[in-house]
């Protein structure tokens, strides 16, 4: 299951060596469907990435502070840093290409 992520946890979430973070919304379709493969991936890496979700609704200054226009956007972080995303609802092996990339 992937995490909730907000302004109050957020910082201490980047910590992590590999964390991928969904920002959504309630009201978004694709991120809808995109929501069942990330709690699957966050199980399948469980033990090498954090798989998290912000809500941008409820986590504006985050939405705005990475600049999210368009959702689902997922943003890859390694050791803290933003280094890959994807925007849309994309396949899963789109992403897991990116976590396997990462991961080397």
């Amino acid at each position: 299951m992937a995490t909730e992520l907000n302004t109050k946890n957020f910082d201490e979430a980047l910590k992590k060596p590999l964390v991928l973070v969904d920002f959504w919304a309630s009201w978004c379709m694709p991120c809808k469907v995109l929501s069942p493969t990330l709690d699957q991936l966050a199980e399948e890496y469980k033990d090498k990435v954090l798989v998290g979700k912000v809500n941008i609704d409820e986590n504006r200054e985050l939405a705005a502070k990475y600049g999210i226009m368009s959702i689902p956007n997922l943003i890859l972080f390694k050791n803290g840093k933003a280094v890959d995303a994807i925007i849309g609802a994309v396949p899963k092996a789109n992403i897991k290409a990116l976590l396997d990339r990462n991961l080397k």
